[in-house]
């Protein structure tokens, strides 16, 4: 399975609460539903479609599935909300136990056992694990080098602060841009993929 991560990111590399006020309001930060101004059904709408349909599961750290949780199941009827209610979900968290699992075909990921886990899951047959928000995981996978997909919705603003998911170990990762849209509303939809290393002068 390919990992294939969506982000909507702030032009300072801010991934936290875009969606609404009272998302993550950890660290202060006060700028929750940074995203909407910015949101153009078409182009952005279209590529969360799209990535869907090619998703055979989805992935989540603890609090994005949470908030999905209490949101997507009461939208039935919406042909997106179908697709994300009946799709299968892992949720990473050392908190949340089975009886928790209350939004439909959910799987729990202890966190202790996560990075391995999810290698399993990718090295499994099938199609996209898809990602979307998650900040702290899709961290930690980026640093593991287990993300064959990076899809960043960049918005045309600066935070001043907030949650990143880029890590912040010293190690380099090369990606190659592999797409870009541009909304009328001045996001960038920007497609990127691990660049393939360079051959060995042994080789």
């Amino acid at each position: 399975m390919r990992i294939v991560v969506t982000e909507f990111i702030s032009l300072d590399g801010v991934v936290q609460a875009p969606g609404g006020p009272q998302e993550d309001t950890d660290g202060g930060f006060a700028h929750g539903g940074w995203s909407h101004p910015y949101f153009d059904p078409e182009v952005l709408g279209g590529a969360f479609d799209a990535g869907l349909g090619r998703a055979e599961a989805l992935l989540f750290g603890r609090r994005t599935w949470q908030t999905m949780a209490g949101a997507w199941p009461e939208r039935a009827g919406d042909p997106f909300a179908d697709r994300m209610n009946s799709l299968p979900k892992y949720v990473v968290s050392g908190t949340l136990g089975e009886s928790d699992l209350t939004w439909n075909n959910t799987r729990l990921i202890p966190a202790g056992e996560a990075v391995a886990r999810i290698r399993g899951l990718r090295a499994a047959e099938g199609g996209d694990l898809a990602m979307m928000g998650s900040p702290t995981l899709v961290r930690t996978l980026l640093g593991e080098d287990l993300v064959d997909e990076l899809q960043l919705i960049v918005m045309p603003v600066i935070l001043g602060g907030g949650k990143s998911i880029f890590p912040t170990d010293g190690a380099k990762h090369p990606f190659e841009l592999v797409s870009t849209t541009t909304a009328k509303t001045g996001a960038q939809v920007c497609v990127y993929r691990p660049a393939t290393p360079p051959a060995s002068a042994e080789g």
